[in-house]
């Protein structure tokens, strides 16, 4: 689905709503995509009242927000956007992976389909960006990897880090610096007693303890 005839807010607003249930069965009210955009509920309001004047959303009054079948397809051709562009700056132009969430933000209003093709193309068609989220295909085709955030996995024996949420800069390059990238095979053994936390260790190396805001913003496959 081309999205070039809707307005950046609009794409922006869909993107969101989808990106909110995309690893979370989380109802996507109205305060929560405020929460999400960093803008005040007024706007939100708005925004969703022009949505489903095109037929992108439904809503009821106190009631969530859902996409409709027009609207997953606007929403999935953004995402395909965003992560093609975090691709191509990475593996392109060099980019850090803690780097290409706010570049991306900006280009993908600005690009075209047919751009967005030719990246794909010359990227020999990726199926997920940096950060391991999946890139949907230009047919909408999304395929997802099954895995769990680690700070619900047992902490014992393997597992493979399948994707990292790229909400957090700095906590990327902690990732980073440890080593811990999407691919990584992981030794887990339980934390300190009611600490919250988990032991991780890379490739024989010395154990690290990885508190909350970590655990969940890893997700892990395992055997």
């Amino acid at each position: 689905m081309s999205v070039e005839h809707l307005t950046p807010s609009a794409q922006n607003y869909v993107k969101i709503i989808w990106g909110v249930q995309e690893w979370s069965n989380d109802p996507v009210t109205p305060s929560l995509i405020a929460a999400r955009a960093g803008v005040a509920m007024s706007s939100v309001s708005d925004a969703v009242r022009k949505l489903a004047e095109q037929g992108l959303v439904t809503h009821t009054p106190y009631g969530a927000v859902a996409l409709t079948d027009e609207g997953r397809r606007a929403a999935v051709a953004m995402v395909r956007r965003h992560r093609l562009l975090e691709t191509f700056l990475v593996q392109v132009l060099g980019y850090t992976w803690d780097e290409v969430h706010d570049e991306a933000e900006v280009l993908e209003h600005a690009v075209t389909d047919r751009l967005v093709d030719r990246i794909d193309a010359f990227l020999d068609y990726p199926t997920r960006d940096p950060h391991g989220d999946p890139i949907p295909s230009k047919a909408g085709h999304l395929p997802t990897p099954d895995a769990a955030q680690l700070s619900t996995v047992e902490p014992h024996g393997e597992a493979t880090v399948e994707r990292i949420s790229d909400d957090d800069p700095s906590l990327l390059q902690f990732f980073a610096d440890a080593q811990i990238g999407v691919g990584t095979r992981l030794l887990l053994s339980p934390g300190a007693p009611f600490s919250e936390t988990i032991c991780v260790s890379v490739a024989g190396s010395e154990p690290i303890q990885l508190g909350r805001v970590a655990t969940e913003a890893v997700w892990v496959s395992t055997p």
